[in-house]
């Protein structure tokens, strides 16, 4: 079963790359897509048992992070029938806004798509610690042609900067494992094991200076891929000049990725008693993630940065959630869990925005309620939930973390966290409204005279199920997932 999640959209990528048949390719992707999905659930039935010397197994943070990565994937499969075929009609009309590539880059991409899923699935199964890095750096390998799919200089530039400090952050995050390698070393000159279960049974034997390097090391790598500042800055290039339903994965499932990976170390601190040390550096890094989103969320002008640096913003939630302990490391997991499928469908949502204005500019974009009364509410409803509006889950998430600040004490932190997101609120709801309803100075005729509006059923359906989870998620949460999460935050 585990070599099944990662094998299966491996080789069916390299099937879309050996065909030229674009239907054949669709067929890979969705197929592949619904494949991992049912294997994923099946997972959840039956956990399968080890392989690889161990190296390769279920446990909670794992099983979590798998079964977000595979449902949105699944998802943005659907969502591209409509998406290419819009492109595909704008080349025709030759807009050269979205641009859209030759036959043999778009198998590139289809191909790349599912070595993305493939390297991701092997991220979040990987329980020893080189393993987990090799594939951290696999999902920034098979992205990165991703980003570059509108092939034009500005997303030549993002692709670049997204290489660039990534592979920096990478390199870092591996002289962190070394550091840890060295820390595990005992007084007879053996070392441990660096699978995660034989860490965490040793981590009070370690030498805890040597840990805390390794700990600093790997959050600064790992930081980086996640988009915690000021470690973020490839991310707000990366999300805007993507695609958009590669948007929704990189915000939506990457991210994750790598905080799973600082997760890791973090149990190791802890279990080494070492937590106070690792939570003031999480609190830290949380408290500037949320500075920096707030001071550029603040008059931005281009709706999809805007939405990349709204994930900066709860990348810094996240990290104080780890960071408060308790109660905050459960709100933690469950915020990720919420994030991801609202930002994923925000994401998609503003795909079918570009494709019917042809602008990434909020400026340019008004009167989305008066042209398409579905688009317009989905694009309210998302607002609410990302900015944490009960009764979605955000805002459940949101509250669990912060209450965790106040029950630890940690007043300033926890109040200074509020205020930044009563600021980051204000300015994601000026953009947001400012889109969706028309100015005064934009007749109505006006709006009505604009083309037809441009919207295929498979695009739509993906973003109404995304918000409808986190409509769900706000309201009840199953046991069983509530169960997940508490042993995550047990353990």
């Amino acid at each position: 079963m585990i070599w099944a999640l990662i094998l299966l959209p491996f080789g069916l990528g390299v099937c879309a790359l050996l065909t030229k048949n674009q239907t054949v390719q669709k067929y890979l992707l969705s197929g592949g897509a619904l494949l991992h999905l049912i294997l994923t659930i099946s997972v959840w039935q039956k956990p399968p048992s080890p392989v690889l010397w161990d190296w390769l197994a279920i446990d909670p943070p794992g099983l979590l992070f798998l079964t977000i990565t595979s449902l949105l994937f699944f998802l943005v499969s659907i969502y591209e029938y409509g998406y290419f075929e819009h492109l595909e009609n704008d080349a025709e009309e030759d807009m050269d806004v979205l641009i859209f590539p030759s036959v043999h880059t778009k198998s590139l991409f289809i191909g790349c798509q599912l070595f993305f899923l493939s390297a991701m699935t092997l991220v979040t199964l990987s329980q020893h610690l080189s393993l987990m890095w090799v594939a951290i750096e696999a999902t920034t390998l098979a992205s990165a042609p991703l980003i570059f799919f509108h092939s034009n200089p500005r997303s030549l530039e993002a692709t670049w900067k997204y290489l660039l400090i990534c592979s920096v952050g990478i390199a870092l995050a591996l002289l962190g494992i070394f550091f840890l390698s060295i820390a595990t070393t005992k007084t007879d000159g053996s070392q441990t094991n660096l699978v995660f279960g034989n860490l965490l049974s040793n981590a009070d034997q370690f030498n805890t200076q040597w840990l805390k390097a390794a700990f600093i090391l790997m959050v600064v790598g790992y930081g980086t891929k996640m988009g915690l500042a000021p470690m973020h800055t490839w991310l707000p290039d990366a999300h805007s000049e993507s695609p958009s339903p590669i948007s929704a994965l990189l915000s939506g499932a990457l991210l994750n990725c790598a905080f799973l990976g600082i997760f890791r170390v973090y149990e190791i601190c802890h279990k080494a008693n070492l937590g106070a040390f690792a939570n003031d550096i999480m609190l830290a890094l949380g408290i500037a993630s949320l500075v920096v989103a707030a001071i550029f969320i603040l008059g931005q002008s281009d709706y999809k940065r805007l939405l990349a640096y709204s994930s900066v913003e709860h990348m810094g939630l996240l990290a104080l959630g780890l960071g408060f302990g308790g109660l905050g490391v459960f709100g933690s997991m469950l915020h990720a869990l919420n994030h991801s499928i609202t930002k994923a469908s925000l994401f998609l949502l503003a795909g079918i925005i570009l494709i019917n204005y042809h602008s990434k500019k909020a400026g340019d974009v008004q009167g989305i309620l008066t042209r398409s009364k579905a688009l317009g509410l989905l694009w309210l409803f998302g607002f609410l939930s990302i900015s944490g509006s009960p009764p979605f889950g955000l805002f459940l998430s949101e509250i669990t973390i912060v209450k965790s600040g106040f029950d630890q004490g940690r007043f300033i932190i926890a109040s200074l966290s509020l205020g930044l997101l009563v600021i980051i609120f204000i300015g994601m709801a000026t953009v947001f409204l400012n889109m969706t309803q028309p100015q005064p100075a934009l007749k109505a005729e006006k709006i009505h005279a604009q083309p037809p509006f441009k919207l295929k059923p498979s695009m739509l359906y993906p973003p109404v199920v995304l918000l409808l989870l986190s409509l769900v998620l706000g309201i009840y949460l199953p046991g069983w997932m509530k169960d997940l999460l508490m042993n995550i935050a047990r353990q």
